[in-house]
């Protein structure tokens, strides 16, 4: 007697992929103050002590919540892929841009921050191993030309490379890295939970990079620039990492990463309203540009994902052969 019912394990629904959009829509949001708030920032206080001190002030919160919540510490191979996320989201992207903005405006690091959902979906492919299908590559790339041509409008351009410029390509490249690694350990440790992890393991150097920061040029800045320090700190340094993380390890990550398309133009938004920068007609057209593009890219990725057939249990499969 065959028996023909099996047992039919459920799939992850395709909503859990939705829900890995909004919780990086949220990080981003959170993100698209940072290069504003560097500008403002940087008026008051050194590029060092910005870089280092807002990982410090994060770190210090980061212990907090780690000690309350009794965390299990990471493995030994954790603690490796840890650094890889430091390195990059911790000592690489705070810095690089800090130098980058004592003389670029808020506006020129978006053209080159621009590329980050394109360097972070490039990460991912040789991370990750996933594999967008050539529409989503379309739409991405699309997406990236568009985003940097629209951030030019603002009068940043790309122009000549620069010192400056170089200093934004390697926030870039670092960032995409952490974003990726950082993606995949938040499946494994969860998603504050690594940025604080990331954290801790980082304060040394960040504190001793502090103390050289104090040394050579004593903090001081109008309350103004110390709320926006306090942003880069608490927000930019870490709560914006806990939706963000959550959104890359929810993925996939190729997809949730081109919501970071977004960015610019929110960017450029909040610098026309906290700097002054203009806010033209253009621009208002190429943001719509960009967030079609990823909106675009987005979809055609969920196009692409799709569902496999049940999988039947062990117990199922052995019931069918008697």
């Amino acid at each position: 007697m065959k028996i023909e019912s099996s047992t039919i394990v459920p799939l992850r629904p395709a909503l859990s992929q939705r829900a890995g959009l909004w919780w990086g829509l949220l990080g981003v949001l959170a993100f698209s103050f940072t290069l504003p708030f560097t500008r403002v920032a940087v008026e008051g206080l050194s590029p060092l002590f910005i870089g280092s001190g807002r990982a410090v002030v994060a770190a210090m919160l980061a212990a907090v919540a780690l000690a309350a919540t009794r965390q299990r510490l990471p493995s030994a191979a954790q603690w490796l892929r840890l650094a890889v996320v430091a390195g990059g989201v911790v000592l690489g992207f705070p810095l690089l841009t800090s130098y980058a903005l004592t003389t670029a405006s808020a506006g020129h690091g978006a053209v080159v921050v621009a590329l980050l959902p394109a360097a972070t979906a490039i990460m991912a492919v040789l991370r990750v191993r996933e594999r967008p299908s050539a529409r989503f590559w379309t739409f991405a790339g699309l997406g990236a030309a568009a985003a940097v041509c629209f951030a030019a409008l603002q009068g940043g351009g790309l122009g000549s490379l620069g010192a400056t410029d170089l200093l934004l390509f390697g926030a870039v490249a670092a960032a995409a890295v952490g974003y990726a690694e950082g993606g995949l350990l938040a499946r494994e440790l969860g998603s504050w939970q690594t940025v604080s992890w990331a954290l801790v393991l980082a304060s040394p150097v960040m504190i001793a990079l502090g103390g050289i920061a104090i040394a050579q040029e004593p903090p001081s800045a109008t309350p103004v620039q110390w709320l926006a320090f306090a942003y880069l700190a608490a927000v930019s340094m870490y709560l914006g990492f806990f939706a963000w993380y959550r959104g890359l390890a929810i993925g996939p990550m190729a997809q949730v990463s081109q919501v970071q398309l977004t960015q610019p133009v929110m960017t450029i938004a909040w610098a026309a309203l906290i700097l002054g920068e203009p806010l033209t007609v253009p621009t208002v057209a190429g943001g719509l540009a960009v967030i079609a593009c990823a909106g675009l890219a987005v979809r055609a990725r969920l196009a692409g994902v799709r569902p496999s057939p049940a999988v039947r249990t062990p117990r199922a499969a052995a019931a069918r052969s008697h």
